[in-house]
């Protein structure tokens, strides 16, 4: 037998998890966030499927392997950009979903030819587990995890290179790459002829790349800024933190300015809007050192901290474009740390606009750091008279629930204790939110800030709060100290010169809070003072979106779902009610029950009735042993490294970033452990090398729950290429020893029963595909740590259904 195709099979596996991260990246531009989990489960679906297809056909893989392993790998790379323009052509908005039938047959299409690509590599690499001895599965085995890990690494670092549709073509080009080396790797006849065709191909894609173009979401806040008469693209930049694009007008004015009053007398200056994935707009504004140019932002609910006392020291959180920057400018702060995460936004407003932005990170009042937050305040002793956060969410996508699943560490109860710690005596915490009606995260924010108080055990938090609102942002205060008689006079008397509602203080009466921005119950007023009276119990059980504040464990401070009112608003869909709708729930919920009931249909039911007609019953090996061994394994594995990935967030910050180091450590380590174990097992048997791999993995994972909150705090402060290389050795142990169970159950099946391979292959990708979408319902619900906890007991206990004869259990017992 010819060696295997190790190589071909590497770059496959890297270019087919770097597509797969590509795409959650595309969909993050042409569609929404939430769409990433989608994504994760096609992939799955693909693996899944791949297992159905090749049972229909094994007796002629073996025969005609030589041919069908290069064809699966340019089926792949055809169908990766194919697949995905026609994708991205068909029409598709989740609001229509339950009134058009179309768009819910759009969104099962998009499934299925998003899942191709996957199909076709699952199959090049579990029709080379079935040809091959059982001493190579493990090194085959290794070798698509390595090159898996690669491609991890390697997509990041493209995206700083290549705009998102150049990688598409790129991965493309990879793929017919590894076909001509499979070819030569396989030594097929004719292999310099049949490799020709595949150059040109090449050729061709090269010269057809420029005009991919990517099929926005007409709903995105992007698209619709274009139809306004005269707005045009000027600029874009593209990253793995974001698809930057850059707007302007030359015949009606962009003007943005976040709850800017109705009573504002001065025109804003000339402004570029800046849209980050073709949503999120904020705004680049011209400034050339006039201060009373920036008069507008002093009609803002942001200016009112600045009314009740000048801070001498101001921290920003997520300065961005630097609307708030300038609003310090403008009440001449003298002393502001800047915060901003990603490098990309300040090196454009520092470099390529800095004519027309000015200095407002260049200048003796602003130290700006590219640092997330808390990493910055949990290395500081540094104490603030204000610190501000600023808008971070689109207006659109917020009020839709379209950020149900948009996990954030900004807004969690430990997030708003530590910034509370960095005040100074008297100081405040301003925190600036878009206005949703019915009222919900102003709410949670509210909730929150009075939670992560009673954690820290201050005294009278309901003296401590300041709420204010007008007709499109809320801004809440939170003081180190109670608020005075005459602070609040000062809130009152800024609220009045703009038409602001206050919506709480302590010594605000329910005729007080419903002026000016009328609604037809003061909402706002009585939960805050449900929350601050105590009987926030109540609240949380009666109201009609979920209030519970989020945590470090269960960071979706954007989820509000609850199924009653979402059976309410359904009942009003013909009346207005699907805005009411937290749709980025409803779409992780419909992608599961869609890829659930694809993978009952196209795996679970032929790979029984091929099962069945084969007699696999009768070879000693129970099905129901290897169905859930390997339906045990497809759900741990993704539900630990799931998990897992939520948590380096915490520590990397960026999804992507998270995502990618995160997965290549999982995958290198993996493909490294599963290498190892065959070696292990040619000494000891299969079932103790794993139940020893088991054993370790639930012991690392109870033992990370305790101990990666504090190292991730310790080491806060390095650099992100320290960060890089700590996550990597953290993930070394737990990976590695996951690498092991699956290629040794393969193992012993193909020493015993081969014929049941692809059934299992299927069984593993149909977990695989639930797993996802589970695991972020359990999160959602009960936190990351019940994901880890469930995924333990899942791995211990696969150990009674390892796959092996009978009396060899007894023996391994």
């Amino acid at each position: 037998m010819i060696r295997p195709p190790y190589l071909s099979i590497a770059i496959l596996s890297a270019s087919a998890l770097g597509y797969e991260i590509l795409l959650m990246r595309l969909f993050s531009i042409i569609q929404w966030h939430h769409f990433a989990y989608m994504i994760i489960a096609l992939a799955l679906l693909g693996y899944g499927i791949s297992g159905s297809l090749l049972s229909t056909i094994q007796p002629t893989i073996a025969r005609h392997y030589r041919w069908f392993f290069p064809l699966s790998l340019l089926l792949f790379a055809l169908s990766a950009l194919g697949a995905f323009l026609i994708a991205q052509s068909l029409s598709f908005n989740s609001e229509e979903l339950f009134w058009d039938f179309r768009q819910a047959l759009n969104l099962v299409i998009i499934c299925l030819l998003l899942a191709l690509p996957f199909i076709f590599t699952a199959s090049a690499i579990c029709m080379t587990f079935m040809v091959y001895s059982e001493r190579q599965v493990s090194a085959i085995y290794a070798i698509d995890l390595l090159g898996a890990g690669i491609g991890a690494l390697g997509i990041v670092l493209i995206m700083f290179l290549l705009k998102p549709e150049q990688i598409l073509v790129t991965i493309t080009l990879a793929g017919l790459a590894a076909t001509a080396i499979a070819i030569w790797e396989l030594n097929l006849p004719s292999k310099a002829r049949l490799s020709l065709p595949l150059i040109l191909t090449m050729v061709l894609l090269l010269i057809a790349a420029p005009r991919i173009t990517l099929n926005i979401s007409p709903y995105k806040g992007l698209m619709q800024t274009l139809q306004i008469k005269g707005t045009r693209i000027v600029d874009r930049y593209s990253s793995p933190l974001g698809h930057l694009t850059l707007v302007a007008s030359d015949e009606m004015p962009l003007r943005h300015a976040p709850g800017l009053s109705l009573l504002n007398p001065r025109e804003p200056p000339q402004q570029l809007g800046l849209f980050t994935d073709a949503d999120n707009m904020s705004a680049i504004t011209r400034f050339s050192g006039d201060l009373e140019s920036l008069g507008y932002l002093d009609r803002t609910t942001s200016a009112l901290p600045y009314h009740l006392r000048k801070p001498d020291e101001l921290l920003v959180i997520g300065s961005g474009t630097g609307s708030d920057l300038l609003l310090a400018r403008h009440h001449q702060v003298e002393s502001v740390d800047a915060l901003e995460l990603n490098p990309q936004l300040v090196e454009l407003l520092r470099h390529d606009y800095q004519g027309f932005a000015g200095e407002i990170y260049d200048n003796p009042y602003t130290r700006l750091h590219i640092a997330e937050a808390r990493d910055f305040l949990g290395q500081s002793d540094k104490k603030y008279d204000l610190i501000q956060l600023a808008l971070v969410d689109a207006a659109s996508a917020s009020s839709s629930g379209l950020y149900a699943l948009n996990e954030s560490y900004l807004y969690t109860r430990e997030a708003l204790a530590l910034y509370l710690s960095h005040l100074a005596s008297d100081g405040y915490l301003a925190i600036t939110r878009w206005i949703k009606i019915p009222p919900r995260d102003t709410l949670k924010l509210f909730l929150t800030a009075h939670q992560a108080m009673e954690s820290l055990g201050l005294d009278e938090p309901d003296k401590r709060l300041l709420l204010i609102r007008n007709w499109q942002t809320a801004t809440l205060l939170v003081k180190n100290g109670a608020f005075t008689s005459e602070e609040l006079d000062r809130a009152g008397v800024f609220c009045q010169a703009r038409l602001f509602d206050q919506a709480y203080s302590h010594r605000l009466s329910e005729d007080q809070a419903n002026r000016y921005n009328r609604l037809r119950e003061p909402y706002f007023y009585r939960a805050s003072k449900q929350i601050v009276s105590g009987d926030k119990d109540q609240l949380l059980a009666s109201y009609k979106f979920d209030l519970q504040p989020a945590s470090d464990d269960r960071p979706y401070f954007h989820h509000f779902f609850k199924w009653e009112s979402f059976f309410e608003a359904l009942k009003l869909r013909h009346q207005g009610g699907m805005p009411l709708i937290e749709w980025g729930y409803i779409i992780l919920i419909l992608t599961l029950v869609i890829t659930a009931l694809l993978s009952a249909l196209l795996i679970l039911l032929p790979l029984s009735i091929i099962s069945r007609s084969r007699g696999t019953a009768d070879d000693g090996i129970s099905r129901w042993r290897v169905f859930y061994y390997f339906f045990g394994i497809g759900l741990a594995f993704l539900f630990i490294e799931i998990a897992f990935i939520q948590k380096f967030i915490r520590f990397l910050h960026h999804p992507i970033y998270a995502i990618s180091i995160s997965l290549a450590g999982f995958l290198l380590f993996a493909g490294l452990g599963s290498y190892v174990s065959e070696r292990l097992a040619q000494n000891r048997s299969h079932y103790r090398i794993a139940t020893l791999s088991v054993l370790v993995i639930a012991f690392v994972s109870i033992g990370y729950l305790f101990l990666l909150e504090p190292l991730f705090e310790l080491l806060g402060h390095l650099t992100m290429v320290y960060k890089f290389v700590i996550s990597t050795l953290l993930i070394a142990p737990l990976a590695f020893f996951m690498g092991m169970p699956f290629p040794l159950a393969i193992s012993s099946l193909k020493q015993q029963s081969s014929n049941l391979i692809p059934w299992a292959w299927g069984i593993n990708g149909y977990a695989s595909v639930i797993s996802a979408g589970s695991a972020t319902l359990i999160a959602i619900d009960l936190g990351f740590t019940a994901v880890i906890l469930v995924a333990t007991l899942l791995y211990l206990s696969i150990l009674v259904a390892f796959p092996t004869l009978a009396d060899e259990t007894k023996i391994h017992n």
